[in-house]
């Protein structure tokens, strides 16, 4: 079972997180991932000066919520271990801050008034490092800290090959194993996964629609096209690079490590069973 926590609700998941820092690192404060979760919030409900809320409902709050999770589970695991370099408290906090930030591309500005944040899909990552490298400032982040996180944030795209990107060093290439591990796991583990195949399916209508991209090169040609590529997606990509350009850091998600159960993969299972019964539906012509 995935962590017992209100996805939908910040302050539950922001009070989860810094209860693992606190045990974690029991001499380590918690006040500035209070002020990180507090700005996200606010960010992503539109109360931001700058800022209109996150109108999507695929890469919505609920999903860098449940990513914040993952990767606190994960950090927890790979603490618990002792493998690697050891993380310090800061590192904790900067992995956390790369979650919260990883899709704040997809935000538009409140002049923006054409569309959804969908619009921004296949650009979504430089907008949010670009986001990223103006906020992290704000809360006292040094040039060090913010090169750290955008480092993590650029490996979230479906084309980064980590192996090739350069980090300044091994803790930082970690989370960003950990943070792109998260982005895919949080989402494939959703309950709410098999329902919201069809808000992604528009979000990328909406994106090739702004990038003018031609009907016969587009990736997916319907909703149920891509519910029924959907499997494969996770056979033949997802599992690939977890295990080889993302280095199994899933591995620290077990309970108890290394052995024990792993409920995110259960869980991915169990939505992969779940879209197997939608595929039946789709070829028989049920949906």
């Amino acid at each position: 079972m995935l962590p017992i926590v209100d996805f939908e609700n910040s302050f539950a998941v922001a009070a989860f997180v810094q209860a693992r820092l606190r045990a974690m690192y029991p001499a380590a404060g918690d006040a500035w991932l209070q002020q990180l979760f507090n700005d996200i919030n606010s960010l992503f409900a539109g109360r931001d000066p700058a800022y209109a809320g996150n109108d999507l409902r695929y890469h919505d709050l609920r999903h860098t919520l449940m990513a914040v999770v993952c990767m606190t589970v994960l950090l927890e695991g790979r603490h618990a271990a002792g493998d690697g370099v050891p993380l310090a408290a800061r590192d904790f906090e900067l992995a956390i801050a790369g979650v919260l930030l990883h899709d704040t591309g997809y935000l538009k500005l409140k002049s923006d008034t054409d569309g959804t944040g969908a619009k921004y899909t296949f650009c979504h990552i430089l907008r949010s490092c670009s986001f990223a490298a103006s906020f992290l400032p704000k809360l006292g982040a040094t040039d060090v800290e913010i090169e750290k996180v955008l480092s993590a944030i650029n490996c979230t795209g479906p084309n980064s090959e980590i192996s090739r990107l350069h980090f300044r060093d091994p803790v930082s290439r970690f989370v960003g194993c950990a943070l792109a591990t998260a982005d895919y796991l949080a989402q494939l583990s959703d309950p709410q996964y098999p329902d919201k195949l069809g808000h992604l399916f528009r979000e990328f209508r909406e994106s090739d629609d702004f990038t003018h991209v031609p009907a016969e090169r587009r990736v997916f040609r319907s909703e149920n096209d891509l519910i029924c590529r959907t499997p494969g997606f996770w056979v033949n990509f997802v599992k690939p690079k977890l295990n080889s350009d993302l280095q199994a850091v899933y591995r620290y998600l077990a309970r108890p490590f290394p052995a024990g159960r792993n409920a995110y993969l259960e869980a991915v299972d169990a939505n992969l069973a779940t879209i197997d019964r939608m595929i039946t539906g789709i070829n028989s012509g049920v949906r």
